[in-house]
């Protein structure tokens, strides 16, 4: 018979690491990071962490306490340790900071076709090789309806050419973690055709294996062979919104302001809803309708 393991082996946790995304695993170190640093430790008790979601009730959001909870869960879980998380003191306590502060998620601006055009003819007064980049993450971030965490993702060797577009094979993804998601970005008519520009950014990059969106340095030279984070694609946008709109507007962008932007987009232009799931990847459509914000309804051929 086989000895009983105290703990489990190097394999089994290996296998276990790659159930959540890399960028779920950096955010829940992110989370306890922060726990950590307000004087929690792991194990606590279930008052401990009551008393730290009070202590950041008017501070933080309400989505972000709830995700510190379930972070702190996961490490006691983890670590073998009884999680607080479902005490009835934690529970009640988040039911008093919800009822106090209300559960409405904050919508970020959608970046629609105007802001594309905008932000497109901002960019390109960069140097050239940042340019060129940016300007292919803004196009085909909005076309494919990515999330930022796709976009970074996107690997060369994952972009199919046609004669009439790209299709891309997002590998993993929110929503499809092992299947992935493909999609496909058709060549648009006009000068903001994100198949013209991602063949520009590769073409100047000399990108052709590997991370697609990569980091440039002030040389304007691609710095690295890895990818951008998540977190500098809403950077990036801020960045150049700033500068086309002004300090206030940029506030109001966030990574996901190219995905909110081209479903409100497909649906202003009466695109079905089944053909804009398949795009965005959504399974639901009561999600994806938490996207499209009001807009004049207009119908037009193409939505770049």
């Amino acid at each position: 018979m086989a000895k009983k393991s105290a703990a489990p082996s190097a394999q089994v946790n290996l296998y276990t690491q790659a159930a959540l995304a890399e960028n779920t695993h950096r955010s829940y170190r992110a989370d306890l990071m922060h726990f950590k640093a307000a004087g929690g430790t792991i194990p606590c008790t279930a008052i401990q962490l009551a008393e730290y979601l009070a202590s950041n009730a008017m501070t933080l959001a309400v989505a972000t306490l709830q995700h510190r909870i379930i972070a702190i869960h996961r490490a006691h879980l983890d670590s073998g340790q009884p999680s607080p998380a479902m005490d009835p003191l934690v529970k009640r306590t988040m039911q008093g900071i919800r009822r106090k502060r209300g559960t409405a998620q904050r919508r970020v601006k959608a970046l629609v076709k105007d802001d594309i055009i905008e932000l497109v003819l901002t960019a390109e007064k960069q140097k050239p090789i940042k340019a060129a980049r940016d300007i292919a993450l803004i196009l085909v971030g909005f076309a494919g309806a990515f999330r930022r965490s796709e976009l970074v993702s996107i690997q060369r060797e994952d972009i199919i050419e046609f004669d009439h577009g790209f299709e891309i094979h997002i590998r993993r993804t929110k929503t499809q973690q092992e299947a992935g998601h493909t999609v496909f970005i058709p060549c648009a008519k006009s000068s903001r055709c994100p198949v013209r520009a991602l063949k520009h950014w590769l073409t100047l990059s000399g990108i052709d294996s590997g991370a697609v969106f990569r980091r440039i340095n002030r040389h304007d030279q691609v710095a690295s062979s890895e990818a951008l984070t998540a977190q500098s694609i809403a950077l990036m946008l801020k960045a150049i919104t700033a500068t086309a709109k002004g300090a206030s507007a940029a506030q109001l962008v966030a990574g996901h302001s190219l995905r909110a932007g081209y479903c409100t987009e497909a649906a202003a232009a009466a695109i079905p809803t089944h053909v804009i799931m398949d795009q965005t990847g959504h399974r639901s459509s009561a999600t994806l309708a938490k996207y499209i914000r009001p807009q004049a309804r207009r119908r037009t051929p193409s939505i770049l």
